[in-house]
């Protein structure tokens, strides 16, 4: 599995189907990017300018809200991921 370093968080993006009214299915280039995900993996957190280090604020199974155009998208064994910077994390969905 993919571990992220420093402050990176590995994400599953959910990606639901989208219709329109009519019943016709977007193509995935005409849809907005997801913006929800779950939690796959966590780095060990990031360092402050003393060298003191700051655990994650996210777990492993959490599922988040995170900005619109944030991270890189990777593959990795048939599957997408999406690895983003903690700070790029807006919640924590309940």
């Amino acid at each position: 599995m993919l571990k992220p370093l420093g402050d990176r968080v590995v994400l599953k993006a959910e990606q639901a189907e989208e219709k329109t009214v009519g019943g016709i299915v977007l193509a995935n280039n005409a849809k907005d990017k997801p913006t929800t995900g779950t939690v796959v993996a966590v780095g060990e957190g990031r360092y402050l300018d003393n060298g003191q280090k700051v655990a994650p604020a996210v777990k492993e199974g959490d599922h988040v809200l995170f900005d619109k155009y944030a991270g890189n998208e990777v593959e990795y064994n048939g599957e997408k991921y999406l690895v983003v910077r903690e700070k790029d994390l807006v919640a924590i969905v309940d």
